[in-house]
């Protein structure tokens, strides 16, 4: 008999594959993504001493909505000014075991125009 196999674990498996080659370091911390149906999180994280830098996340923000593209867009924003202030310029993307598109994409693509380098 075939054991059903649940989105999150498959999901948590494939971020666990993504952790052994992608780490963060005091010079190019990670930005970690976690995304629910209803927020988005995002954190900048340092792996060597297991800080977390920065973090920004739609529920900190107030959002009517914070599980749409509008709002992830805006915390990717709002975490790149966080970095700036932090003098953090250049980061590792780490997309949580959830694919490049949508929520995940925009939120990248903010964090970008708000000056990360990744």
């Amino acid at each position: 008999m075939i054991e059903k196999v649940s989105r999150n674990l498959v999901r948590e498996r494939r971020h666990a594959r993504v952790r052994e080659k992608v780490c963060g370091t005091a010079l190019r911390p990670r930005l970690s993504v976690f995304r629910s149906n209803k927020h988005i999180e995002a954190q900048v994280i340092d792996d060597s001493c297991g800080k977390t830098l920065v973090s920004c996340s739609s529920t900190q923000l107030h959002l009517a909505n914070g599980g749409n593209v509008e709002a992830a867009a805006k915390v990717g924003s709002v975490l790149a000014e966080k970095c700036k202030a932090a003098n953090i310029e250049e980061v590792v993307f780490d997309r949580g075991g959830y694919s490049y598109h949508g929520r995940v994409k925009a939120l990248a693509d903010a964090a970008r125009e708000g000056g990360l380098r990744f």
